[in-house]
């Protein structure tokens, strides 16, 4: 064992031990909740299956003969009122009623098991692609704010900057808002449509910052040397300005895209049924919060904790190519 690793494992100890602490207040605090945990039926909220009816007595009717013929049922049937006989074919595996059994209107004949997906597996993907949507116009809305607020052009310099500063002044929820029930009634916006531009606008706002950050954080002596070897300024901007400038803002911009996920939550508030809404939800039908919110949890931490991960090695393959 080396030094360094032999000096290092007592805080990995303590740090152990901290954790063992802590799930042990967590545990008191549940106990002294009188709280009773119940995660039976817990997966019904991701993915059940849900009976779907293939055919229903259209009129009170007797069962009077069923005939298998290989993976079909001929099923003779009589009117009750009118003691008038008609057959229907249905799947063998699928039937749900027997010879002699009486039947009212309405009631099944046959019937078969759909696999469905549930509220948090619905909540899931809307909050993936609503944020992939979201984060790829942000991250365009954001360099361009940031090549206005670098302009020389007073007036594309100034929508820049009031366009930044109102968003990072405004609560997202606000915003959401303002474009939902505003826009949204003028230009009859639909829901997910109100939301990316509010989620768009929003982060694209805090990029713009973060780009611009990282464009004046380039030396100007790399611009001097670009335009001396005949470059023009979109080019000197593109090939040599922005691709030094992203390698400095990555983390930043891993972290912007992460706080965008977890914005995606506030769209519930426009009955979206993402994550969150899919928690509040599953809340309602089935009594159990502390189990749904903890499902709730896990799903955001199931998206952004592997993209932390992966922002790691892309960054340290960029500061190697820098």
């Amino acid at each position: 064992m080396s030094k360094t690793s032999s000096l290092r494992w007592p805080w990995h100890f303590l740090t152990f031990a901290i954790l063992i602490v802590i799930g042990l207040i967590f545990y008191y605090v549940t106990v002294s909740t009188d709280y009773k945990w119940d995660w039976n039926n817990i997966s019904n909220y991701f993915i059940y299956q849900d009976e779907v009816i293939l055919e229903t007595a259209h009129e009170d009717i007797e069962i009077t003969n069923i005939v298998a013929e290989g993976q079909q049922s001929i099923i003779t049937f009589t009117n009750l009122d009118t003691d008038e006989q008609d057959t229907i074919r249905v799947a063998t595996e699928n039937l749900k009623v027997k010879q002699g059994q009486e039947l009212s209107e309405g009631d099944i004949i046959s019937s078969t098991l759909q696999w469905k997906i549930g509220p948090f597996l619905q909540g899931f993907w809307t909050t993936i692609w609503l944020s992939l949507v979201s984060g790829l116009l942000a991250l365009n809305i954001g360099l361009l704010g940031a090549l206005f607020r670098i302009s020389k052009n007073p007036t594309l310099k100034d929508l820049s900057i009031i366009y930044i500063e109102l968003t990072r002044a405004l609560p997202l929820l606000v915003i959401i808002f303002i474009v939902y029930y505003f826009f949204g009634t003028i230009l009859k916006l639909s829901h997910p449509t109100a939301a990316i531009i509010s989620l768009s606008l929003c982060s694209g706002a805090y990029i713009a910052e973060i780009v611009r950050g990282g464009i004046q954080s380039i030396s100007k002596g790399q611009s001097e040397a670009a335009r001396s070897l005949g470059m023009g300024a979109v080019s000197t901007m593109y090939y040599i300005i922005l691709p030094q400038a992203f390698r400095r803002i990555l983390p930043a911009l891993t972290g912007q895209f992460i706080s965008l996920i977890k914005d995606t939550s506030l769209v519930s508030a426009i009955a979206i049924v993402d994550i969150t809404r899919a928690a509040q939800l599953s809340t309602t039908t089935s009594l159990k919060p502390f189990e749904m919110w903890f499902c709730a949890a896990a799903l955001y931490l199931l998206i952004n904790i592997p993209l932390s991960i992966l922002a790691h090695p892309l960054e340290k393959r960029m500061a190697k190519s820098d």
